[in-house]
């Protein structure tokens, strides 16, 4: 049964996995540096070069890039990941818009975390991402969308639950409007489930993740 151990004395040091936009590292790191997020960004880990490394090197972070498409196979790549996780002794690890496929190994399960633009499980899987989630859930004809920060396993969208939170779809909603306010909860919700970790506070029962 994974737990967590009490709270640490020191910030515990995130690994942050990207392969975008850098939003919402940069949301992570606006948090960090006013004292309200009790962590502290190890390394940045880009699977390609992109807007997200850019911001990262000049806000001083650690940033390596690991090509998904330079690796002979997913196994050579997946532990060139670990391995630069492992050398900056992450404590927890931080999908951020990360599309790249990493196996997680033994020693990280219940210490990765995925933020998912719906409410799963729906709408969720392999493929399932960006505007294809929000593109889905207008087709679906759904009142109420939203996001879900959850423990990453080695199957698509389908680790414990730890934080959701909702966003009303309106009428005459398009992909990018739907997508602009859910991404204001993802802001809020990400934040929360690495604080709650951070504090000790998750333990995972089978697929459940309860709060103290």
């Amino acid at each position: 049964m994974p737990t967590q151990s009490d709270q640490p004395t020191k910030p515990i040091r995130l690994g942050v996995l990207i392969s975008g936009s850098g939003r919402t590292l940069m949301n992570l790191h606006a948090l960090i540096s006013a004292g309200e997020l009790p962590v502290r960004v190890a390394v940045v880990i880009a699977s390609r070069h992109c807007k997200g490394e850019e911001l990262a090197r000049e806000a001083g972070l650690a940033v390596e890039v690991v090509p998904y498409r330079k690796a002979a196979d997913v196994h050579q790549y997946s532990q060139r990941i670990t391995a630069l996780l492992d050398g900056a002794s992450v404590d927890l690890v931080v999908m951020a818009g990360f599309l790249s496929l990493w196996h997680i190994p033994p020693p990280y399960e219940g210490r990765v975390i995925n933020i998912h633009p719906a409410l799963l499980p729906s709408f969720g899987g392999r493929g399932m991402y960006g505007h294809v989630v929000h593109e889905a859930v207008l087709a679906a004809g759904c009142k109420v969308s939203g996001c879900t920060v959850h423990f990453v396993t080695n199957e698509y969208d389908r680790g414990p639950i730890i934080v959701q939170r909702t966003a009303p779809v309106l009428e005459g909603d398009t992909p990018d409007s739907l997508a602009a306010r859910v991404f204001q909860e993802e802001l809020l919700a990400m934040p929360e489930a690495i604080r709650l970790f951070a504090q000790g506070r998750l333990r995972i029962e089978g697929q459940v993740v309860h709060v103290r």
